[in-house]
């Protein structure tokens, strides 16, 4: 495969893969560039499903060979949840920080530390033929929000074996280790050979 299609509209996920694909052979393409602006609606019941829908629709609606990502992070505080709602339970807080606050206390009060991102990546180059590819990470929620780089829950989850929350990673270290890079690792190894 020549191309790929990255289908997100997330502007931090777009940077971060574009870093990866830069050292290969393939040209990424982003929904901008094709043209589409509209998205299906994700109700899928994992986060494997959640990734088939967006990368069935890419593909159907350009005949690119399209992938797409859903992920989340699992919180053992609050019962391995948000999961898939990862999104939604963030806009369900004024902000960000009511979130992570909220977040730090329940984990505090429960004594419960660990957590673990999951990221799905779905890859469609035939309709409703789909490749999966997982990446998964743990680590544990941090007793403070630290750091500005990243996005999403990253000010909060500290990797094993580090010290630093993602936040506080630059990118090229995030894509070291982060869920998300493992998955397109598994997938740009499939497409390459």
């Amino acid at each position: 495969m020549k191309q790929l299609l990255f289908f997100s509209n997330n502007k931090n996920k777009i940077i971060e893969i574009k870093k990866i694909f830069n050292k290969f052979d393939i040209k990424l393409l982003s929904l901008s560039d094709v043209k589409l602006t509209d998205e299906p609606e994700e109700n899928g019941k994992s986060f494997e499903e959640n990734a088939k829908i967006k990368s069935n629709y890419g593909f159907n609606k350009t005949g690119v060979p399209c992938f797409a990502d859903d992920s989340g992070i699992c919180i053992e505080s609050l019962n391995w949840k948000p999961g898939i709602f990862s999104k939604r339970f963030l806009k369900n807080f004024q902000t960000n920080e009511d979130c992570f606050n909220r977040i730090i206390k329940n984990m505090e009060n429960s004594g419960k530390k660990k957590a673990y991102f999951k990221t799905s990546i779905s890859l469609t180059s035939s309709n409703n033929h789909h490749i999966i590819f997982n990446g998964k990470i743990d680590g544990k929620i941090s007793s403070n929000i630290r750091g500005v780089f990243g996005f999403g829950y990253d000010p909060i989850f500290i990797p094993n074996n580090f010290n630093k929350t993602f936040a506080e990673l630059s990118i090229k270290e995030k894509n070291e280790i982060s869920h998300r890079s493992i998955a397109i690792m598994k997938l740009l190894n499939f497409v390459i050979n």
